[in-house]
């Protein structure tokens, strides 16, 4: 049984690497990205470089991830991750070692007491933004500079995986995951349509769905019209919306 959030997304990619793992719709702004397995764990291995190389952490440290579902936020929370760093996915203000949020949240951020601080506008085609807001570096923009491949020390079924309002280990984290898809209906080699709206909880969009070896069609702002033109496009089995 896979103990790690690195192991759970290593048997994901591992099962196609080239098949679609997850695949990102936002209907208010026409935007669809889809993601290989590889292409997801590049992106998850230059988020781990960045943390690691670039800001200069190590295991143990905290990041905050004051971030909406996208595929990006997935990345970002893999690779901290991989790291060896726990996630504090935005409950109460507290100290850590950097925080990654959006333009429109930098207001709620500032709660945060960090000294590395990350924006990303999850624009189209992973676009940087134009002007970053003032005291925070652009995560397209840097996470671009660092290698596709992380490897960094192994990550133990007994680290912190999430911080903040919950403090859970990789294993907590892992088994609530697989408990999760089984509430849900979510098995092996299915494709899940899921409406972010109705949910927004990280281990349902994302983690739910890799523990039990499923793939991804994440639907922001999602126009229900399309639902099932979308659903046969996709060769989705499971909706959640």
């Amino acid at each position: 049984m896979n103990t790690t959030i690195p192991q759970v997304f290593a048997k994901a990619v591992a099962h196609d690497p080239a098949a679609p793992l997850l695949t990102w719709y936002d209907d208010a702004t026409g935007d669809r990205t889809e993601l290989s397995g590889t292409t997801l764990d590049n992106w998850v291995a230059k988020t781990a470089n960045l943390l690691v190389d670039g800001v200069g952490l190590g295991h143990g440290d905290t990041v905050a991830l004051l971030l909406p579902p996208h595929w990006q936020t997935a990345a970002l929370l893999l690779g901290v991750s991989a790291a060896g760093l726990a996630a504090d996915l935005g409950g109460d203000p507290q100290p850590v070692e950097a925080l990654f949020t959006t333009p429109e949240l930098v207001e709620r951020a500032a709660g945060w007491a960090t000294l590395d601080r990350y924006a990303t506008g999850l624009l189209p085609l992973a676009m940087p933004l134009r002007t970053p807001p003032e005291g925070y570096a652009d995560y397209v923009t840097e996470v671009r500079n660092h290698g596709d491949h992380f490897r960094g020390e192994p990550v133990g079924a007994a680290d912190r995986a999430l911080a903040g309002y919950v403090e859970l280990s990789h294993q907590d984290v892992v088994e609530a995951a697989l408990e999760r898809a089984a509430e849900l209906g979510i098995t092996a080699g299915a494709r899940v349509l899921i409406d972010t709206a109705f949910y927004p909880d990280a281990n349902d969009w994302l983690l739910a769905p890799l523990a039990a070896g499923a793939s991804i069609v994440l639907c922001a702002n999602l126009d229900t019209s399309k639902t099932e033109a979308r659903a046969a496009t996709e060769k989705v089995s499971l909706t959640l919306a």
